[in-house]
């Protein structure tokens, strides 16, 4: 029991991380309508940005993030349409055309990063790193390192700027309106593909920061994006595909989980913990926690 409060702190910290991962990989979902396979392996190719970013330039990884955003956006923007082609070809499902597509890149991404980067983890050095807080109630103790703190308060900023992006500027209204009707949306003069574009820029850009938060916190290595693909997918279906409301609850839940199997047990069975988790609450909500997803 002495642990117990560690490990719900450790686990908020790494649900907030969670946080951002899953909001822009569902907010991709509800624009493109595409369940994009290739978010680990951007949150992988973030992270290494990051790290020769920092060994190129000696600064502050916090303070290299807006330029691996805007690096990255610029990959993804161009990307957007090669996508769209592939879903909206006349053979095929979208959903399972782009399901196939993006699996394909996250393996080419990461054969590449294999092949580059080698197979060793890193991590990203930081001046928050070995600083803590540590607070103590009677026999309880918890103790709180700089850099998770930071990873905390980034996903307050990003989850408060997507926010009011969404919901108090024109491209916001725009998002939200091709998230409830494509169709509808045209004809009230919303550019599709343009918006698209954006969406997924801006996806790819938080993924790829939010690597670099992760390669500070934990590690990075070439073999790391299956299981934040895997995160992020087990946080938006347990959220409820689309409801982005719903998000964080899950993100919590998945950070405590990892935390406990971390502290108290095997940290091999976490993902096996997860899937069990999601397979017994689908059964009784298809629809998610909130029974509000697609």
């Amino acid at each position: 029991m002495e642990l117990l409060p560690q490990a719900l702190v450790d686990g908020i910290m790494l649900g907030a991380i969670y946080i951002i991962i899953a909001i822009a990989f569902s907010l991709v979902y509800g624009v493109m309508h595409v369940i994009d396979f290739a978010v680990g392996e951007w949150i992988m190719l973030g992270a290494f940005g990051g790290y020769y970013l920092f060994q190129w330039t000696r600064i502050e990884p916090l303070l290299l993030l807006p330029a691996v955003f805007v690096v990255f956006a610029a990959i993804g923007y161009p990307l957007q349409p090669l996508i769209h082609r592939v879903l909206s070809g006349r053979r095929g499902n979208p959903l399972l055309m782009g399901l196939v597509f993006t699996f394909g890149l996250s393996l080419m991404f990461r054969g590449l990063a294999q092949t580059f980067f080698g197979f060793y983890s890193l991590s990203i050095p930081s001046r928050f790193s070995n600083g803590s807080f540590f607070f103590q109630n009677g026999g309880l103790s918890v103790t709180i390192s700089s850099v998770r703190l930071t990873g905390l308060v980034y996903a307050l900023v990003i989850t408060g700027i997507l926010n009011y992006l969404l919901k108090h500027t024109d491209f916001g209204l725009g998002v939200r309106a091709l998230a409830q009707n494509r169709d509808a949306a045209g004809l009230m003069g919303v550019n599709n593909k343009r918006t698209s574009a954006y969406v997924y820029a801006i996806y790819v850009g938080i993924s790829a920061m939010t690597g670099v938060l992760i390669g500070m916190i934990l590690s990075l290595s070439a073999k790391m994006g299956p299981d934040y693909t895997t995160f992020a997918f087990f946080v938006v279906v347990l959220a409820g595909m689309g409801y982005l409301a719903g998000v964080p609850a899950a993100a919590f839940l998945l950070g405590i989980i990892q935390s406990f199997f971390l502290i108290y047990l095997d940290p091999g069975y976490t993902l096996l913990a997860v899937f069990v988790l999601l397979y017994t609450i689908l059964l009784v909500s298809p629809r998610g926690l909130f029974g509000k997803g697609v």
